[in-house]
């Protein structure tokens, strides 16, 4: 059993490292476990966001996996929204203003800024990390590189289905 300990977020690179490390400590050789322990650490301790999850690819479109907020889309094409833009170009996307995105989904109204890292293993789209803030410009570069950094070390720790049938 993991004992909750909030971690201080005034140093992010700090941060981050002391997220990334409590995460390897979680890691089980089950993805679907892993993606649900990182979207509940991320929204355990990352501060001023409103929804974190994962939507995984299934070679057609994304669809819901793991995640820790309000009920979300079930499923998004590669043509649609943030997701299906970083999914497509396979590029991190951040959005300061998700009004101002063309395509935007609005799955949650609340949200006004997001984050989507891509996750790619064996040069595969696996699928996307999601993350939503109800502040406007609520990451920035450095929330960029560390999720990035993050989703990194979540690939290589977990053993990954060939594709995900899951509907």
């Amino acid at each position: 059993m993991f004992e909750f300990h909030p971690i201080p977020y005034l140093d992010k690179t700090k941060f981050y490292r002391e997220l990334r490390s409590e995460l390897m400590g979680m890691y089980a050789n089950e993805w679907v476990t892993n993606l649900a322990n990182v979207s509940a650490a991320l929204m355990a301790h990352l501060p001023r966001i409103n929804w974190v999850g994962f939507y995984l690819f299934d070679d057609t479109e994304l669809y819901l996996g793991p995640f820790q907020g309000l009920p979300a889309c079930l499923k998004i094409p590669l043509t649609k929204g943030v997701c299906g833009s970083a999914a497509s170009s396979r590029k991190t996307i951040l959005v300061d203003d998700v009004e101002k995105f063309p395509g935007h989904i609005a799955c949650d109204a609340r949200s006004r800024s997001e984050l989507v890292v891509p996750l790619i293993h064996n040069n595969k789209l696996i699928g996307v990390l999601d993350i939503d803030s109800p502040e406007v410009a609520r990451f920035d570069q450095s929330d960029v590189e560390e999720c990035e950094t993050l989703v990194r070390e979540l690939i290589a720790a977990t053993k990954w289905p060939e594709t995900f049938k899951l509907y």
